[in-house]
């Protein structure tokens, strides 16, 4: 304890011995800072506050029927891009602080300095944002925060709109393309369809449907040819037998083989039955086919041998007659019954013989009408887009998605907020203080001296046998004095400067 005390004893007397080196550095520290606090322009803080309402009535209302602009994204986009280079250009221009540049370098620095003092704060819970700025005059202020926050205001608006016409712009180009690509692909099916006018599907049925389709009908005709011709043929035999007992001198021959025509009919419907699926020159149907015909020669020759009937009175009865009659229908739907069936392998053959182009020609088609319909719905799709960026365009300039109350406007400050010149002024008279001591103390540390037996005694390593007082004159005890009054007297009138400016400041705080 006693060496610490004994070391700041030392570094006082160091220090006191460099005392009016303190004292005059003290006084240009303070004096000069002073006059730099006294010398700093009042700053006007002027400020407003906006209510952004995002609640608008037209959303529940014309949900579904267009795209709704996510509010809240766009207020917290326009609060960020708000304090941007552009806007703070222009709202130097419009309070008229571009006067005050006369180079490019020089208008930089007033809008890094705008940027630097401008100010936005709040909250997207609450919807309340403060727009706040600090300039050189109160006029400034205010002009400046109400350029902001008229760019606030109005920027979302014309934003908005400038986004709905480029929207549209561009969905127009889109649909003139579209326009074109349709315009392309209908005259592609339609010259495809000329060209291939005879081997396109019908109604919705392809190659293989209407193949099939024909097949069956071709079986039914068959059918149908074959039932005729045994009614024909049982018409016939009817007659034959009718006839042999009404004839004189020429009597008709009767001929009746059930088994031997039940053979013919079989093989007319195997024959049927195998033409819907193979061509003429296939070995079933060339088999049958001389089966059947050796069957008619058989029956021909059988009817050849046959003895005529010996009734002369058959030609002339009423129920031959009526047969005969019943012969001629049947003879006339055996002919109906064959043109069909003519008709129906004639479209087997041709449909046969395009069985290597229409499937391809019918996938050409399916491909271009797929193009089509693509470009289609795509068109249809662009216009209802179109419509609807039009009504969002119109929403937008024609109501109010948007609604901004402002709360506080901005208004001309009365009174400076800054600089704080009291807590400056007080800082400098600190500052000086401690400038003073510090100077002194280098001093000594610069031209060192001994001020005590014991510092002596530890630099040296020697022992001290005695010292030696000073011993002052009259004189010298008077002038002695009068420096320490001096010097008492210059640290007061320090003091009392720093007091007289902060009473100054205090009765006077715009200076």
């Amino acid at each position: 304890m006693a060496e610490i005390t004994s070391q700041i004893l030392n570094l006082l007397k160091a220090i006191g011995k460099y005392r009016w080196h303190a004292v005059i550095i003290a006084w240009v520290v303070a004096l000069a800072g002073w006059l730099v606090v006294y010398k700093l322009p009042n700053q006007y803080e002027a400020s407003a506050r906006v209510y952004v309402d995002t609640q608008s009535i037209l959303k529940p209302l014309l949900s579904g029927m267009t795209m709704l602009p996510n509010l809240e994204q766009q207020v917290l986009f326009m609060r960020r891009t708000l304090i941007s280079r552009p806007n703070v250009e222009r709202v130097v221009r419009e309070v008229d602080l571009d006067v005050k540049a006369t180079d490019a370098k020089q208008m930089s620095k007033l809008v890094d300095d705008m940027m630097a003092n401008i100010k936005i704060g709040g909250t997207e819970r609450d919807d309340i944002y403060t727009i706040s700025y600090t300039g050189t005059s109160a006029r400034e202020g205010k002009d400046v925060v109400q350029a902001f926050l008229t760019i606030f205001v109005e920027g979302s608006f014309g934003n908005k709109k400038q986004d709905s016409e480029k929207a549209v712009q561009f969905i127009d180009d889109q649909i003139r393309s579209y326009e074109e690509r349709l315009a392309a692909a209908e005259n592609s099916l339609k010259e495809f369809k000329i060209r291939h006018i005879g081997m396109l599907p019908s109604e919705g049925a392809d190659y293989g449907t209407r193949m099939v389709a024909t097949s069956e009908g071709l079986s039914q005709a068959r059918l149908e040819l074959a039932e005729a011709e045994q009614a024909r043929n049982a018409i016939r035999r009817q007659i034959s037998g009718g006839s042999s007992a009404g004839s004189g001198s020429r009597p008709t021959p009767i001929f009746v083989d059930p088994e031997l025509d039940e053979r013919i009919a079989t093989v007319n419907k195997t024959l049927d039955t195998l033409r819907t699926q193979y061509t003429e020159q296939h070995p079933d149907i060339v088999a049958n086919r001389r089966l059947l015909e050796q069957l008619r020669e058989r029956r021909a020759e059988a009817a050849k041998n046959t003895k005529p009937s010996m009734d002369p009175g058959a030609s002339y009865s009423p129920m031959l007659q009526q047969l005969t009659v019943q012969l001629s229908d049947a003879e006339a739907r055996v002919a109906s019954l064959q043109a069909r069936v003519a008709e129906y392998s004639g479209r087997v053959g041709r449909l046969r013989g395009q069985g290597e182009q229409v499937p391809e020609i019918e996938a050409q088609l399916a491909r271009l009408n797929r193009d089509y319909e693509v470009n289609r719905e795509n068109y249809q799709k662009l216009v209802a887009s179109r419509e609807s960026a039009k009504l969002s365009g119109d929403l937008s300039s024609a109501t109010d998605m948007l609604t901004f109350r402002v709360i506080d406007p901005p208004t001309a400050p009365a009174t400076p907020s800054g600089p704080n010149r009291m807590q400056l002024f007080s800082l400098v008279f600190v500052a000086a203080l401690a400038a003073g001591l510090a100077g002194a103390f280098l001093l000594s540390q610069l031209r060192p001296t001994f001020l005590s037996q014991a510092t002596l005694r530890e630099v040296t390593g020697l022992p001290i046998l005695g010292s030696v007082s000073m011993n002052w004159t009259a004189e010298q005890t008077v002038l002695r004095k009068r420096r320490l009054f001096a010097l008492a007297a210059s640290v007061l009138l320090l003091f009392g400067l720093y007091g007289a400016g902060v009473a100054a400041i205090m009765i006077r705080p715009t200076m």
